[in-house]
């Protein structure tokens, strides 16, 4: 049976998101429910997912989300890679105000069915789980690329980009209580790389081309390409991508200046988090690029 699948991204800033986009709608195990985007710009956000939906050939609801965190400042104000759109047929326009309450209305349409994949700061995610806070309970999974849990010692630790754009929604969301919560964070996500030269290389599938194209932006500022979004996908229909350890994750609230930051303490079966701690890149890439043959 194909997976449901609802997707969450910031799509537009890190080129990441629209790599794992075009995954999703090339894995034929996905059944893409719909897509919400986040942060800054996110109606020029939905304009990039929508501009791969249509590569696809693929009609999924697309609804842009909240463009500011819960409480603190905007980080991330501009999706650049929009930038790129004239070239490839998008829409223009989507339902306004609407991205929370067709979350809650699929997962209560599904109960027990659907992957929430979360891959940007949390912020609809967190408005979700105050808005009906049933909703935890009724999906099968949640999988974020979200924290960084391993490599440092924990007061050293740094808090990771979609932690702390918007923390106050990271803590609602890892203090939710969810049937399988998983999370890929920097310590594997930055072990699946690829340089430029190599992207514009393989990425000739049809629904890869566009991807390149946006890939053209980022690549202005960056010389490589980090699968940290991508990487959380293939996890859903390949289990043996990542292996996990189980525990609890508790989100840094009281330090200004460390906000987000994701406090792992491992545990037993009963721990409520389960944490990437091993990558096989090689079956990563293996995987992600078999969907497009």
């Amino acid at each position: 049976m194909p997976e449901k699948v609802l997707f969450d991204t910031d799509i537009g800033t890190d080129i990441d998101d629209a790599v794992c986009l075009a995954y999703l709608l090339a894995q034929p195990l996905c059944e893409l429910l719909g897509i919400t985007t986040v942060s800054g710009e996110a109606t020029r956000r939905a304009m990039l997912a929508s501009a791969l939906c249509e590569a696809a050939g693929k009609d999924v609801p697309i609804y842009p989300g909240a463009e500011d965190p819960l409480l603190i400042a905007q980080r991330q104000p501009k999706a650049q890679q929009a930038d790129a759109l004239e070239d490839w047929p998008h829409r223009n326009e989507f339902p306004d105000g609407a991205a929370i309450e067709f979350l809650r209305k699929t997962v209560r349409a599904h109960p027990g069915e659907v992957t929430l994949l979360a891959v940007g700061p949390l912020t609809n995610i967190g408005l979700l789980f105050r808005t009906d806070p049933e909703i935890p309970c009724l999906l099968k999974s949640l999988v974020l690329m979200c924290g960084q849990f391993f490599g440092r010692a924990p007061g050293r630790r740094p808090a990771e980009w979609n932690a702390s754009c918007d923390p106050h929604a990271a803590a609602i969301v890892y203090r939710s209580a969810v049937a399988r919560h998983r999370s890929h964070g920097l310590d594997v996500t930055q072990q699946v790389r690829m340089s430029a030269n190599e992207v514009r290389m393989r990425f000739q599938a049809p629904l890869l081309q566009p991807v390149a194209a946006f890939a053209e932006v980022f690549f202005a500022r960056r010389d490589e390409i980090t699968f940290h979004d991508p990487l959380a996908a293939t996890t859903i229909f390949d289990d043996a991508i990542c292996t996990f350890a189980r525990g609890d994750v508790q989100v840094e609230l009281a330090d200004a200046q460390l906000a987000g930051r994701t406090n792992w303490e491992a545990g037993d079966a009963a721990g409520r988090h389960q944490v990437a701690d091993t990558v096989d890149p090689a079956r990563f890439f293996v995987h992600y690029f078999s969907v497009f043959s």
